[in-house]
């Protein structure tokens, strides 16, 4: 009887490891299949045409602030500083 007890308790133990082992790696992958279907990036919203300097300006400085504090890094900054200078 002890034996059987024994074989038993492991058959437990290994078939509620493996039950859990397999839950994590099916949320682990619905997560990244999600995050990927997710996915899509938003069109730009281009500036209206034939903005002034000053709401240029102002622009420009909203974007330099929000590189200082570490919203934007380098070529983020730089790309949106390209658009509103080219528009």
């Amino acid at each position: 009887m002890p034996g059987l007890l024994r074989g038993m308790a492991r058959t437990a133990v290994v078939a509620g490891t493996a039950t859990a082992v397999s839950n994590r790696v099916s949320r682990r992958q619905a997560g990244r299949w999600a995050s990927q279907a997710a996915y899509a990036p938003e069109p730009q919203a281009a500036p209206p045409q034939g903005t002034d300097t000053n709401t240029k300006l102002a622009q420009l400085r909203e974007l330099a602030q929000l590189r200082d504090s570490g919203v934007l890094d380098e070529a983020e900054f730089e790309l949106q500083k390209s658009q509103i200078l080219n528009s």
